[in-house]
């Protein structure tokens, strides 16, 4: 192994998936999910493109909802965070989300798996 400087890094700030349609997707993590929308940016020279950013209430994350760089398919897969992941399961199951049946473990965190209209993966786990 070999000597490194020390980082400059301190945080995840900001987790990053590929969506198809960036409304579309903003309505589906503010919407169904209820999280916050909190950036949806213009910029490029034709102020075309977007920078849109989603976190949980009160969250210090977010998650942007990037369009296809490339036209390469995306997906990805993060983590979030409940008190009560059975509470969480029930409505998201209620609101018709795309959910796994909830997962106990021995050894791992209580949690279950979900995937957005985009196909991205996040695991909803107890905290």
């Amino acid at each position: 192994m070999t000597a490194s400087t020390a980082t400059t890094v301190t945080n995840i700030g900001v987790a990053m998936f590929t969506v198809a349609d960036q409304d579309a997707a903003i309505a589906f993590y503010t919407d169904t999910l209820g999280w916050e929308l909190r950036g949806d940016t213009r910029f490029g020279e034709d102020q075309a493109d977007r920078w849109v950013e989603v976190a949980p209430p009160g969250s210090a994350a977010r998650l942007a909802l990037n369009p296809p760089m490339g036209n390469e398919p995306g997906g990805g897969g993060i983590g979030v965070e409940t008190p009560d992941v059975r509470a969480e399961h029930a409505r998201l199951l209620a609101a018709g989300v795309d959910v796994d049946d909830v997962m106990d473990a021995p050894g791992a965190p209580t949690l279950f798996m979900m995937r957005d209209p985009d196909g991205n993966h996040l695991a909803v786990v107890q905290m």
